[in-house]
């Protein structure tokens, strides 16, 4: 039997992750799809529109943003969140790529 060198850059799987920490939550799931929809959307119409509390949707937007999975603006009084569709789909690239790579094809 072979034996594999490995080596982890340490940086790189610290913000790998967060970002399948922050893809793993079926709610921040949810929310992504919901801004996906409105393509930005402020999070005072995301909590009311999911029906979830201000301080728990504020949570998992953060968790969001720290993956750098959406991003933010702010207009007047209200800040607008938009996905970073680059940064998500390489993410979903990259579990696409391990997953098919791991089942040996």
């Amino acid at each position: 039997m072979r034996k594999a060198k490995v080596s982890i850059n340490n940086d790189k799987l610290q913000v790998s992750s967060e970002i399948l920490r922050a893809l793993a939550h079926p709610l921040r799931m949810e929310i992504l799809q919901f801004i996906d929809q409105n393509s930005a959307i402020n999070v005072n119409k995301i909590y009311s529109t999911l029906k979830l509390e201000q301080s728990i949707t504020s949570q998992h937007l953060r968790i969001l943003r720290l993956a750098g999975l959406v991003e933010t603006h702010r207009d007047g009084k209200f800040i607008h969140y938009s996905i970073d569709y680059d940064k998500l789909s390489n993410a979903v690239g990259a579990i696409d790529s391990f997953l098919y790579k791991s089942k040996g094809n």
